[in-house]
């Protein structure tokens, strides 16, 4: 394997690189600022220099990390359909709705297929150069996997000290008057092609030094080795307190449940590779990794349905939305990996690491392909969503007044748009329709808070059975009255023009002007929980109280003097 590291240190020298992928940065900076910069308002115009923009930038990189002296035009052409893909799922998800946002987790996906696909690359071009033309070489394919890796958070790095530089300059020259480099670093044209020069170069010199990124990876896995041991044994304890606490805990602690499961599973993932390494040289020897790496191995797969069940659990009282089939897709993925590294487990544990290796090519291989297509509008994540959230509340699983409303108009695409249509016209209710024709007429997200009451059992209404004033209740959405709150209390006063509104966060008084209710004066924060625990019993009331304070010019300032 050293052999191996050391011939490609010596396919990587190229002083000229360095220089010529700065410069190319350079250019591809000063072209994508200029695409985007006059890309004018939305509409395919937009769409089209946008992708072409992304083409560039993901073009340009693909390329910096893969070429090589003896093939630069393949290189160049593998560079180029890796843009090509991510500049599509780009195209794809521009045409948006007003007030909508892209689904990032698609063009996560192609960045995904085209970050295996990058070493994947790598191992092939090695092996047709080498004996082995027939297959894919697994230590080729792992050892560039983690130069890739360092070798991209070594240019981010090297990008991130270049910017904090050029700061620094600024302000050294401004402090004498000089604020030339402080108006250049608020320009576009000059910040983009400033980024391309030092990513370019910073690629180009790590790459240059192609022993030393072969050395700082055996660094980074030695190091993550020797916390294995520490993960399994968490993972350990962790599975086996479950059998007596069960799972009800854990949807009780936090909403996050999935996401930190799948965190410890990609953690297993990573530090089980970083200590069975890309040979069976590599494998452990000693019995403490080793039997880390059994453990994580066992260790995945209940973690993984764990967090299945939890998915699961949410969208059965929740329904489907595109981030909770997102979640699903990477719980899937997270149940593969466990249910392969359980059967490797268990056939062959004094030769798990070769299955394992195994394993993991074939995993790539299929989550590349399986990304590229939830790269593509061929998932319609937003589709089924729509229709599942049109089909709860149409059947009156969720009440109109908890249906989300924003989601369906802006998280759902044109499929949410046109089920927003359909509730218009042919809502069950008349507050459907109604609200569904308000909905649609909404071009940003953030001023949907007014469209729907708050529901009765989080409002409280004092003295008891007294009865809210007229036109109160279509102002309680407001942030300064119930708004988001989960808990509202409307103090009724003798005046019937005036209440005081306690929620969570603060109290306020509202007035009724002749045309509607406005709040007077600004909200002041002042709930705590034993504040919130007597309204809760209904122990609110309204004083009039003596105070001394200070008065200029006739004036009230400041606060109450003791």
């Amino acid at each position: 394997m050293e052999q191996a590291r050391t011939q490609d240190a010596a396919a990587e020298e190229w002083p000229a690189r360095a220089w010529g992928l700065a410069a190319a940065g350079a250019v591809i900076g000063s072209a994508a600022h200029a695409l985007t910069d006059h890309a004018g308002s939305a509409g395919a115009a937009r769409d089209a220099l946008y992708a072409l923009a992304t083409f560039l930038v993901v073009a340009g990189v693909a390329a910096a990390i893969v070429i090589e002296r003896p093939r630069p035009a393949r290189d160049l052409m593998f560079a180029a359909a890796t843009g090509a893909v991510v500049a599509l799922v780009t195209w794809w998800n521009l045409p948006l709705t007003s007030g909508s946002s892209p689904d990032i987790w698609r063009i996560v996906c192609a960045v995904l297929a085209g970050g295996i696909a990058v070493p994947l690359y790598q191992g092939w071009r090695g092996a047709r150069v080498g004996a082995d033309t027939g297959r894919l070489p697994y230590a080729a394919i792992h050892r560039h996997a983690w130069t890739d890796l360092i070798l991209s958070i070594g240019a981010v790095a090297f990008l991130a000290i270049a910017w904090l530089l050029a700061f620094l300059l600024a302000q050294l020259f401004a402090l004498i008057g000089l604020r030339v480099i402080e108006r250049l670093l608020r320009h576009g044209w000059f910040g983009w092609p400033l980024s391309g020069v030092a990513l370019g170069a910073a690629i180009g010199l790590l790459r240059e030094r192609a022993a030393m990124l072969a050395a700082m990876q055996r660094v980074v896995t030695t190091i993550l080795s020797v916390l294995a041991p520490v993960l399994a044994t968490g993972l350990l304890l962790f599975l086996a307190a479950l059998p007596f606490t069960g799972l009800a805990p854990l949807w009780q602690a936090t909403s996050a449940t999935t996401p930190i499961l799948l965190c410890c599973v990609a953690g297993a993932l990573i530090l089980i590779n970083a200590t069975i390494g890309d040979t069976p040289e590599d494998d452990p020897r000693a019995p403490v990794p080793r039997i880390a790496v059994m453990t994580l191995s066992g260790a995945i797969l209940p973690l993984a349905v764990v967090a299945a069940i939890s998915t699961g659990a949410r969208i059965a009282q929740h329904g489907l939305t595109p981030d909770r089939l997102w979640a699903l897709v990477f719980t899937a993925i997270a149940c593969a990996y466990g249910l392969a590294y359980a059967v490797a487990l268990v056939r062959r544990r004094q030769r798990l690491a070769g299955d394992l290796r195994v394993a993991n090519l074939r995993l790539a291989l299929a989550i590349a392909a399986g990304a590229l297509f939830l790269a593509t509008p061929l998932a319609a994540f937003d589709r089924l969503s729509a229709h599942d959230q049109l089909a709860r509340l149409e059947s009156g699983r969720v009440a109109a007044a908890a249906f989300d409303w924003t989601a369906m108009r802006f998280d759902y695409g044109a499929p949410g748009i046109a089920a927003l249509r359909r509730l218009a016209t042919r809502g069950m209710t008349a507050e459907i329709r109604t609200t569904a024709t308000r909905t649609l007429a909404r071009t940003t997200r953030y001023d949907l808070d007014h469209l729907t009451t708050p529901p009765k059992d989080r409002l409280t209404v004092l003295p008891r059975g007294a009865a809210l004033p007229p036109r109160l209740y279509d102002r309680l959405s407001d942030i300064e009255a119930c708004g988001p709150f989960d808990h509202c209390v409307v103090l009724i006063q003798p005046d019937p023009r005036e209440v005081v509104i306690v929620n969570d966060a603060h109290i306020t008084t509202w007035r009724d002007d002749g045309t509607r209710w406005r709040a007077v004066p600004a909200p002041r924060f002042v709930i705590d929980a034993r504040q919130r625990a007597a309204l809760e019993r209904g122990e609110a009331e309204v004083r009039t109280v003596e105070r001394r304070q200070l008065f200029i010019g006739g004036q009230p300032v400041g606060d109450p003097l003791p």
